[in-house]
Formats: C-alpha cells, sequence, structure tokens
C-alpha cells in the first residue's frame, strides 16, 4: 500500500499572515545613516551624483544628526571634508578637525546617538590616496607602516572627541592592531572598531568620491584594496582583523558581495555590518526617476537580503527613509 506523504498547503496570505510568519524583519535599529561634513561650505549642498543626498555645514551637522535619532536610527557614520588637504593628511587627526568639532557637537546635541566616524587618509591627502605615498619613476608606492601611524593619530583624536566607534577604511596590513593597542594605551578601551574588513576595489564608488571629494589624483587603489574575484583572500583578511580586535566586521560594497557577507556572518559569528555603497544607491535612484521601478519596494527588498545574507547592520543612505518604512 503506498504511503501517503503529507506535505503542507500554501496558504493564500493575508498582510498580517506574511508579517506572521516573516523569517527576515527590518527594524530602524538595523540601519547606519552615513553623514558628510565639509568645511569648505557654510550651508548644505546637494550632491549631483546621489540624489537626496547632501554635504552639511559645520554648524548643521548636529541637527541633521538630531534628526536621524528622532526617526528612530542608532548610529550615524561621519565622513569630514577639510578645508585644505597635505600630503601629511594632517586635517585627519587635527585637535578641531571638521570630523573632531561634528562628533563634539553631534554628542552635546543627541548623547544617545552612537557616533561611528570613518578613519582614513583619502579625505584629507592632496593625493586623494588611502595612505602616505612614494612615487618611483611611473610607479607609486603606498607605504603601509607610515599610513597606520597616521591613521592611529587620527583614530586617537576621534576617540579623544567622543567617537563611540573608529571605523578604518583604508585596508592597510595591521592597522587594526595597532589601533585597538594605541586605544587601549590611551584610556580608550570602550571605544569600538568597526573594521572595514573586506574592502573590494569597486566601481560602485564612484558617486561617493563626488561626496567626500576624494578621487585619487594618479593611479587606482587596487594595490591595498581587494580584487573582486578573490573570496577566499576576503576570509583571511577578516580572520586577520578579528584577531587584531575588531568588534565589528565590514564587508563593502553590499549587493555583488552576497556571498562574501554570508561566509563571514557564518564563519565568525561576529557583529557583521554591510555597507551599500553610493553606486548602488545611485542606480537604484536613476532607475526610480524614469519610472522603471518602485523606488520603496526595490529598497526594501534589496535590504531585506543583505540582512537575510548575514547582515546584523546595513550603512545606507536609504537609513532615515528605512527607518519610517519600517517602523511598526
Amino acid at each position: 500500500m503506498r504511503k501517503l506523504v503529507h506535505r503542507p498547503r500554501r496558504l493564500r496570505r493575508t498582510a498580517a499572515l506574511r508579517n506572521l510568519v516573516r523569517e527576515t524583519n527590518l527594524g530602524p535599529h538595523d540601519f547606519i545613516l552615513p553623514l558628510f561634513v565639509s568645511e569648505k561650505i557654510s550651508a548644505r549642498r546637494a550632491i549631483s551624483s546621489m540624489p537626496g543626498v547632501e554635504q552639511f555645514a559645520p554648524n548643521e551637522i548636529a541637527a541633521e544628526a538630531a534628526r536621524a535619532a528622532a526617526a528612530g536610527l542608532q548610529a550615524v557614520l561621519l565622513f569630514g571634508i577639510p578645508r585644505e588637504k597635505d600630503e601629511a593628511a594632517s586635517g585627519a587627526y587635527a585637535e578641531k578637525g571638521v570630523v573632531q568639532q561634528a562628533i563634539r557637537a553631534i554628542k552635546a546635541a543627541s548623547p544617545e546617538l552612537l557616533v561611528i566616524t570613518d578613519v582614513c587618509l583619502c579625505e584629507y591627502m592632496s593625493h586623494g590616496h588611502c595612505g602616505v605615498t612614494r612615487i618611483d619613476g611611473d610607479h607609486f608606492h603606498v607605504l603601509n607602516d607610515e599610513s597606520v601611524e597616521l591613521l592611529v593619530k587620527t583614530s586617537l583624536s576621534h576617540a579623544a572627541a567622543g567617537a563611540d566607534l573608529v571605523a578604518p577604511s583604508d585596508m592597510m596590513d595591521g592597522r587594526i592592531g595597532a589601533i585597538r593597542g594605541a586605544l587601549d594605551a590611551a584610556g580608550y578601551d570602550q571605544t569600538g572598531i568597526m573594521s572595514y574588513a573586506a574592502k573590494f576595489a569597486s566601481a560602485f564608488y564612484g558617486p561617493f568620491r563626488e561626496a567626500a571629494e576624494s578621487p585619487p589624483q594618479f593611479g587606482d587603489r587596487r594595490g591595498y584594496q581587494m580584487d573582486p574575484a578573490n573570496a577566499a583572500e576576503a576570509l583571511r583578511e577578516v580572520a586577520l582583523d578579528v584577531a587584531e580586535g575588531a568588534d565589528i566586521v565590514l564587508v563593502k560594497p553590499a549587493l555583488p558581495y552576497l556571498d562574501i557577507l554570508w561566509r563571514v556572518r557564518e564563519r565568525f559569528g561576529l557583529t557583521t555590518a554591510a555597507y551599500h555603497v553610493s553606486g548602488e544607491y545611485a542606480m537604484v535612484k536613476a532607475a526610480a526617476e524614469k519610472g522603471w521601478l518602485d523606488e520603496r519596494q526595490a529598497v526594501l527588498e534589496i535590504m531585506t537580503g543583505l540582512k537575510r545574507a548575514g547582515a546584523d547592520l546595513i550603512i545606507t543612505y536609504w537609513a532615515k527613509e528605512l527607518a519610517e518604512w519600517t517602523r511598526r
């Protein structure tokens, strides 16, 4: 006699039932809002390649961060644009630098909001690279150890100003261990590190370089950012940063690297972030403006996919909108 196999019926789901059985849910605390603060402007300035995103003047940044907090977000990620750049990236670690002053202003206005700071030298270097460079004829080299020294100084200055986490995004070797050691020695053992542990040399960064005013003046960044073809190498890079003391590891960009995101979260079990970058943002915006897709629906689908793939935190330029769309 043939054995009957019971197969559950596929229900015609109402909205309430869909919400009840949904495996992956989004909420405001999943998202981190990037903010650009510039010493070169006196009032907010639109970024042409990123519709809806702006640079803010130093006297505006605290109010914008407060709006993010009021929307339900728990954290912002600060990027700074100094008035002047040089080959020592001196604005990156200046006591009264643009980011340092922004941290103090935000923490005074919104003390419960977590302030994360980008730690890199590209916005402050006159040549736009993420470290100290040496040019030999037609070739240039990024000097790793010299760059790490400046990254440590930058991290210490951010911690002194009140940053909750520093986020080294440069991809220099050994910088997480050096920063952790320096922070602990200076009494900032409670300042966390969100490491850009797997940052790929991507075509999707273009609009960001307008926003941060940081395009390289020569060469490119493939020598120190990761080859998009390399997955095993990404896991080795993450393992090194975890061993050196990273509290959060980040994969950047997001959508082309869902496999990396999944592997990182599964292998290390550490809080894992994904950065949905400027080019990914701009593509959806452009398609939505042409009426080719529904922006809200597309964004929610993308963010659900990132969380489903393992992202505990998502850095996105839609963070404020998502806080509203996902509030229950």
